[in-house]
């Protein structure tokens, strides 16, 4: 079979009338779940960190949970249970973005934790010393250090959470796959399509964490 690639159908067109509207939702899933992921996640990790039992074993189970199942495996299940659950359909794209959070939460509790963890003792103590109390040393002196320490740790999830964002197709949502796939098809390329689909996820992945190294030097001097 004579195997020929051609990417001379390729216009800005093509892009402006498929791809982008692809690229737009990853991004903008890419965005909402890594806000309501960190959220989430730090709430988890004080609940694992409070050292009260009824709050750590409920955010030790979940965590341990969602680490230990396949994301696409959770999205079919959510997208496909869900509407069962409460009587009718929620959309692909809702779904993608509740599922995400959900799911990213558990990996952010982690990276919080870590962060957490790493910040000295001595300067709880002084903000215990100070009078405040446990949500106040947590809000103003722990967590923007540890957000500062973890951040291109943070930052490194969310090019892997760009990534993951192809795993939607298999719900039907229109991402950036998505909108490669279907120029493929009608235009008769669906090789070159995904060749393509190949380069652009790498062309972005490459910059972010280069951006992201560049940032994790900085932080390492300010420190």
């Amino acid at each position: 079979m004579d195997l020929h690639i051609d990417f001379g159908f390729y216009n800005w067109d093509l892009v402006s009338n498929f791809v982008l509207k692809g690229l737009y939702f990853s991004l903008m899933l890419t965005a909402i779940a890594t806000v309501g992921g960190v959220l989430f996640g730090t709430v988890l990790a004080l609940m694992r960190l409070s050292g009260k039992k009824w709050l750590v074993v409920p955010a030790t189970i979940y965590v341990n949970g969602m680490r230990s199942i396949p994301l696409v495996m959770v999205i079919l299940w959510f997208f496909l249970l869900m509407p069962a659950i409460i009587g009718r359909p929620i959309g692909a794209e809702l779904s993608a973005i509740i599922t995400f959070i959900a799911f990213e939460a558990a990996y952010f509790s982690e990276i919080m934790r870590a962060g957490i963890q790493s910040i000295a003792r001595g300067q709880v103590n002084a903000g215990q010393a100070l009078g405040m109390t446990y949500g106040q040393n947590m809000r103003l002196v722990v967590l923007p250090q540890a957000f500062r320490n973890m951040l291109p740790v943070l930052l490194t999830q969310t090019i892997i959470l760009f990534q993951d964002t192809s795993l939607v197709y298999a719900i039907g949502a229109y991402d950036m796959l998505k909108g490669f796939e279907v120029a493929g098809k009608n235009y008769g390329r669906p090789i070159e399509a995904y060749l393509a689909a190949a380069v652009a996820y790498f062309v972005l992945c490459y910059a972010l964490s280069y951006l992201v190294k560049r940032l994790h030097k900085r932080i390492a001097i300010i420190r």
